[in-house]
């Protein structure tokens, strides 16, 4: 009888494990079942929220599946807290912004997560519609500001993967107050005169990752705002844009500083800029220290390295003023390629607080196949293994 009996006993145990809620199998919703349609003019909002409410509701693990097809959402809230925090948005269709850029109702976002936890986007394709309001803006007239394809906003332990985003109003995907945020493997695509078209910028954020991804725009291809701390950025192709872009800075007297980010294996090409930092030309509290830019391709770049402190556009609210942003420990190491101007690194420092800690190491910048030149003001820092015809330091600090 022992035998029987321990095998029923363990027939009992399994039994209660597999219909124990803490071990069950994830669940599933699709938009088109809830009422999607996947023709790019019937707005699916409705069905999406209703899929993100029952997900956001699960005690377990829970997925949301957009199939092939184009589905139309005007603005959308994803609002967190959930329930569970493993959500995972799997995409193979495309979202659909709606062409009239009125429809978005001066919103400054098309889809938001707030205050969600471990929320995983995969895939798919985000079309934001931006021409009409890039069109509107070019002609001088009254327009939205324009909105940003996807936001994050308050929320941590969440990641974007293989996603593609195109022809955003605004800003392609922002970061704003997360912790513990991946973006891997996306590619980011807007014509090269389109206003504002950010690829992703990371704004009062810690622990940021951005790898594998190519991004082209008419704006910088990854911008580092206001409060951001380790920063990772790794494995981009850039181009068209601005370059990859800390700041700008300085705004505001009271702003939080940058600290903390590293950027490397990556290539720029035929962009505006390479690697930059740009700070406000006024009073403020504001730093940067801590950054290291390493294993960097330029082809064909305007300004492969810069350090701007003087910017003031259209000389509004800051003219013959200097930044007080203070800029130190930055690190340009393994820096190659070609510049389109004869000056491949430029820092234009603050008189009030000149950057300090500037280390170049191994850089062969080239203009029509000579020695790129460098052009420096109140900047103190070392260099080694520098293949340009002055080394911005010593001697030459000044050109």
């Amino acid at each position: 009888m022992a035998k029987p009996m321990g095998s029923f006993i363990f027939l009992v145990l399994l039994l209660v494990l597999f219909f124990d809620s803490s071990i069950a199998i994830s669940v599933s919703y699709n938009v088109v079942s809830l009422g999607a349609k996947p023709d790019g003019v019937t707005d699916s909002s409705k069905a999406f929220l209703d899929a993100w409410t029952k997900a956001c509701g699960s005690t377990v693990a829970a997925k949301i599946y957009v199939p092939e097809g184009r589905f139309l959402l005007g603005n959308t809230v994803f609002e967190g807290e959930c329930k569970n925090n493993d959500i995972t948005i799997r995409i193979d269709g495309t979202l659909v912004a709606p062409v009239y850029y009125n429809a978005l109702r001066n919103a400054d976002y098309w889809l938001l997560f707030h205050r969600v936890d471990g929320v995983w986007i995969s895939g798919g394709t985000f079309d934001g519609q931006g021409a009409g309001l890039w069109a509107c803006k070019k002609t001088g007239k009254s327009c939205p500001i324009g909105a940003t394809t996807l936001k994050f906003i308050n929320s941590k332990n969440s990641g974007i993967y293989g996603l593609k985003s195109i022809n955003s109003q605004k800003f392609h995907i922002l970061i704003h107050k997360c912790d513990n945020v991946k973006v891997q493997g996306v590619t980011i695509s807007a014509p090269w005169d389109s206003p504002n078209t950010d690829g992703i910028h990371v704004e009062l954020s810690n622990n940021v990752a951005i790898m594998n991804s190519n991004i082209g725009t008419g704006d910088d291809c990854v911008s580092v705002g206001r409060g951001t701390n380790n920063l990772w950025v790794k494995g981009i192709a850039c181009g068209p844009g601005h370059g990859i872009s800390i700041g700008s800075l300085g705004k505001e007297q009271n702003e939080a500083g940058v600290q903390n980010v590293t950027v490397e294996t990556v290539k720029f090409t035929r962009t505006d800029n390479g690697l930059r930092i740009k700070t406000w030309a006024k009073p403020s509290s504001s730093f940067v220290s801590n950054i290291l830019f390493r294993n960097v391709t330029m082809n064909n770049v305007k300004n492969p390295i810069i350090i701007d402190q003087n910017y003031c556009p259209h000389k509004k609210n800051c003219p013959d003023q200097v930044s007080g942003v203070k800029i130190s420990d930055v690190t340009y190491r393994d820096i190659f390629g070609t510049s389109a101007t004869e000056v491949g690194v430029k820092f234009n420092c603050s008189s009030h607080n000149p950057c300090s800690g500037i280390t170049l190491e191994d850089l062969k910048l080239t203009y029509k196949n000579q020695p790129a030149k460098a052009s420096c003001s109140h900047v103190v820092g070392s260099a080694r293994g520098f293949d340009l015809p002055n080394t911005c330091f010593g001697k030459q600090n000044m050109l």
